[in-house]
């Protein structure tokens, strides 16, 4: 008996939820004796461990990404620098909370827990949230006495903004505990992550000094981790690490398995090519033989960056260790809560250029907190300033596009920041995370190679000569050159395509698979309805090449295929423009490809205006029960497009708007309506 939608899209949902359990954890998890990564007291016993470590206050953080993990850090780091709480961050899969209940009355001066919750596709929780949900939901009994807070991580662009954050306050609330303060919500939709964080901490700082009687005192550094050179090591050591993926590389064990998120696989770029000159967009193949890594038509790869030469040298010139770059370090933890994420020994280059994200925006918080270590006064006074002020913060920092290294020597006039201590750059930098892109081939007909199309991303600063570039996508730009020799073209930054120990000799990248719930219908019959302009095509390049060898395999029918593309002009930016064609030979009438050029008529044209002119065939489509697909850009192209077919339901069915809204709105309940969108 066929498995019908809604069947399937739990029976996915249920081996998501299981693959996430078994295979949570973070990278570094496992210490070595000579090449380690430090952390953690290892006890899942959140009772013991706060009594053990003395902890009196609780930060805990739900992280797909890495971005609330930071933000948990830093809020750990300055709660207890301000208020002298001894505080603990904490991973919540780490932990289990059948002891939340208990700890107020069982640890003495116990203050207070914060969650930091990410929310992560269609309003679901993180990854390694999943296990505190279901004890939110079928476990958690009477909190009262518990005080917390909580700030959530989301994006406003998403229909279910923020779900994460609001579902935990609520449950807890019900649960009697007491929010102090207000919920925060961070929105990456705006663009204003950042100040909704420092808004929302001000704020609850000012109000837990009242409710828990605390006082406040000027914040100063205290680390957590020691950081101290080691004369009878060199960068040739060979048990120093220089920069792999992990501590087996170093250990000559990398090569074995099995590969995933905590050890990614060094694989071969077979192949590269510019899309678009005009605009660089590149296609790159990746061998996954012998990795035993498999993927789905659908799903994401994951490619761990570096940082490029530029940004890591004039980082290192800006801390003053240019010349001291190959000085061996050694990483101590002295806080045994805490978890580092960069091996020990290794090399202060190593750690920018590999593990640290340098390149990325400054954070306003990051200003004021390095102020305490500035070379000189008037620097000082600069510094503070600008941490003061958002907008002024604004104008000197963030409209000229700087990153952490520029903004420091930028302050400084050109002065080295060299009296920063190591590890407040360890602990105050967001560790860098792997990128992840929408795979572009078929797991059918692409069997041991990965595809991946990805727009380079180099983007002038408005009254500079300065870019702000993508470390990923450059990095695949700078391949593409050098793989292909074109001498004639210069890339936006250049990176050591060698690698640690020439690890990466050849053109190898690091990389890992994470499953989608993007899948296409298990029924090659169904019809489907893609929309995906720009670099949004990418999944949908892998669906159709998934129906041609469908076909080619003998299948006698397949449901109808249309897809939507977009960009600004055929002879620019026109990704794959030579392969619809071919497709459409082998599908024949099946195969439906629609385009919009929004920069070759006088009035701008869009995929949304296109659905509208394709109105009567997509209604008599979903009347067939095709599904919908859409990937690409979250903030605006992917909520006109639902609007455009709410209007094309309301239109054909000749329902009053707010009914075709609910009749899209079981189409997502049904798994019929389905986002790939950032």
């Amino acid at each position: 008996m066929a498995i019908d939608t809604l069947d399937l899209a739990i029976l996915v949902a249920i081996i998501a939820a299981v693959v996430a359990y078994f295979t949570r954890g973070k990278l570094w998890d496992k210490n070595e004796e000579d090449v380690s990564a430090t952390g953690g007291s290892g006890s899942r016993d959140l009772m013991q461990t706060l009594k053990e470590t003395g902890k009196k206050a609780l930060v805990l953080f739900g992280s797909q990404t890495g971005t609330a993990e930071d933000y948990a850090h830093k809020f750990a780091k300055e709660f207890q620098a301000r208020f002298g709480i001894p505080t603990m961050c904490g991973d919540l899969a780490d932990y289990d909370y059948d002891s939340l209940d208990k700890i107020v009355a069982d640890v003495s001066g116990f203050r207070l827990v914060v969650f930091f919750n990410a929310t992560y596709g269609e309003g679901e929780p993180t990854d390694n949230a999943i296990d505190f949900f279901d004890y939110l939901d079928n476990e958690c009994e009477d909190l009262s006495g518990l005080k917390f807070a909580c700030f959530g991580l989301g994006n406003s662009t998403y229909e279910f903004y923020n779900a994460a954050g609001k579902k935990v306050a609520d449950i807890l609330k019900s649960k009697n505990a007491e929010l102090v303060g207000e919920l925060g919500l961070g929105d990456d939709g705006r663009g204003t992550m950042d100040e909704d964080y420092l808004s929302w901490k001000d704020s609850l700082f000012e109000v837990i000094k009242g409710a828990l009687s605390l006082d406040e005192k000027e914040a100063e550094y205290e680390a957590s981790i020691e950081v101290t050179e080691v004369a009878n090591l060199t960068k040739d050591s060979p048990t120093v690490s220089l920069g792999e993926p992990d501590a087996k590389y170093v250990s000559l064990q990398g090569e074995a398995g099995p590969f995933d998120h905590t050890h990614p696989f060094l694989a071969p770029v077979l192949k590269t090519k510019d899309l678009s000159p005009n605009r660089h967009c590149i296609h790159a193949e990746l061998d996954l033989s012998g990795s035993n890594m498999k993927y789905l038509t659908g799903d994401h790869l994951a490619i761990w960056p570096s940082n490029p030469d530029s940004k890591v040298s004039k980082m290192l010139s800006a801390l003053g260790l240019q010349d001291r770059k190959d000085a061996v370090i050694k990483i101590k933890l002295l806080d045994p809560t805490v978890h580092s994420m960069i091996p020990s020994p290794t090399t202060y280059g190593a750690v920018i250029r590999h593990y640290l994200e340098i390149s990325g925006p400054v954070s306003r918080q990051f200003i004021g907190s390095i102020v305490q270590f500035a070379p000189d006064e008037e620097t000082k006074q600069r510094a503070k300033e600008i941490a003061e002020d958002k907008v002024l913060f604004q104008k000197r920092i963030i409209d000229q596009g700087f990153n952490i290294a520029d903004a420091l020597l930028a302050l400084s006039n050109g002065s080295e920041w060299s009296t920063v201590p190591f590890a407040f750059i360890i602990e105050s930098i967001p560790h860098i995370q792997p990128r992840y892109y929408s795979i572009s081939s078929s797991a059918l007909s692409d069997r041991n190679t990965v595809h991946v199309t990805v727009m380079v991303e180099a983007n002038e600063v408005a009254g500079t000569d300065r870019l702000t570039t993508g470390v990923a996508s450059n990095l695949l730009f700078d391949i593409e050159l050098a793989q292909n020799k074109i001498a004639d073209i210069e890339p936006f930054e250049n990176y050591n395509l060698e690698g640690p120990r020439g690890k990466f000799h050849n053109y190898r990248l690091p990389v890992h698979v994470r499953r989608s719930t993007f899948k296409l219908p298990s029924n090659p019959n169904t019809p489907i309805i893609m929309v995906g302009p720009g670099t949004g095509v990418a999944p949908f390049r892998g669906f159709i090449r998934e129906k041609v060898r469908q076909v080619e395999n003998g299948e006698k029918s397949t449901g109808e295929i249309v897809l939507f593309y977009g960009c600004r002009k055929s002879t620019e930016d026109f990704l794959y423009k030579e392969e619809w064609p071919e497709y459409s030979k082998k599908l024949g009438d099946r195969f439906k490809f629609i385009t919009a050029f929004s920069r070759e008529a006088d009035k701008k044209v869009y995929v949304q205006h296109k659905m509208l002119e394709h109105k009567k065939e997509l209604a008599d489509l979903l009347d067939k029960g095709a599904f919908f697909y859409v990937c690409g850009d979250a903030s605006k192209m992917a909520r006109d497009v639902q609007k455009a077919l709410i209007k094309v339901v309301a239109q054909e069915k000749k329902v009053p708007e707010d009914d075709a809204a609910e009749m899209v709105k079981q189409l997502k309940i049904q798994n019929r309506y389905q986002e790939d969108v950032w």
